[in-house]
């Protein structure tokens, strides 16, 4: 278990440099075609860092009211909050805010830049169909990547990609509205060289956001193996956690009203919004989370 945690760690620290890489890429092809590479460069990371800022203190806030989820008291979930607390202790971080989504769904996620700001969320649906060790089989995953921190890991990629996507589409559009004219300020049009650049360029910008959203799926996948790993180890009971894991795995079927692409990786599984209708082979390409079978199968081996 532990050489899978190790070896998570290192493929999300290689696809958050592949996702650097692409936004640099993009930037500096599309000064290409307007100035320089560099200034276009130097655009893109500064677009990425103010993204960032935002989304670091401000995204928890943004996910839970996307969620409509509400703060609850230990009087209102006196199971719920004994959980959370124990297994902070056992974590050794500050025990998170507590909150509960009007959802039927059997879902629950965790938000926040760092253990000190951290909050925990599940569905009024996961809190029925759960016994005492299922809840802390799934509290034990959200615990997990809040220690890990794999709220900041995301809110990272998403905004590395989420960039690369703006940055494409507006010159795209832009390209496109302009009838395929670059700026005065750009190299001459003419001869083959500038064409080739040109076209390998173009072909960039197109697959950047296919390609961008393989690398945070990818980090998404890398992080739910590793919390299941390291929610069973904090709750010493990996059987809890694969219970919890087929339960919600029969409740797929239920849509979340507050599903968007958005807050997808967040959840404990990847939300449905089709009512009575799993995930297609197309959408399960493209699932932020591994699938579940897998997740148990790895459990049960523990």
């Amino acid at each position: 278990m532990y050489e899978q945690i190790a070896a998570n760690k290192r493929k999300t620290v290689v696809l958050i440099v592949a996702a650097i890489l692409l936004l640099g890429a993009v930037g500096y092809v599309i000064g290409m075609f307007y100035a320089s590479g560099p200034v276009g460069l130097v655009g893109a990371v500064a677009l990425a860092i103010v993204m960032s800022l935002v989304s670091y203190f401000s995204g928890d806030k943004i996910v839970l009211a996307s969620t409509r989820a509400r703060p609850v008291t230990a009087q209102e979930q006196p199971r719920l909050h004994n959980i959370v607390e124990g297994l902070s202790i056992a974590a050794g971080i500050p025990k998170p805010k507590v909150y509960v989504i009007p959802e039927r769904a059997l879902n629950a996620f965790a938000t926040g830049r760092s253990p000190e700001h951290s909050s925990v969320a599940v569905t009024e649906g996961l809190l029925e169909a759960m016994n005492r060790v299922e809840l802390e089989g799934v509290i034990g995953h959200e615990l997990a990547h809040v220690v890990d921190r794999d709220i900041l890991v995301g809110t990272i990629v998403a905004t590395l990609i989420g960039a690369v996507v703006l940055i494409s589409e507006f010159f795209m559009r832009s390209w496109w509205w302009g009838g395929g004219r670059r700026s005065g300020g750009g190299r001459d049009s003419g001869g083959g060289a500038s064409a080739i650049v040109f076209a390998v360029g173009l072909v960039l910008l197109v697959l950047a956001p296919i390609f961008g959203q393989l690398v945070r799926l990818a980090v998404s996948r890398n992080r739910e193996y590793l919390a299941d790993a390291q929610g069973a180890l904090l709750t010493r009971y990996p059987p809890g956690l694969a219970s919890a894991l087929r339960k919600i795995a029969e409740g797929a079927v239920i849509p979340m009203r507050s599903a968007n692409n958005a807050t997808a990786h967040l959840w404990m599984n990847q939300p449905s919004r089709i009512e009575g209708e799993g995930m297609g082979s197309m959408e399960k390409l493209f699932s932020t989370h591994p699938p579940i079978a897998e997740r148990i199968r790895r459990l049960e081996e523990m």
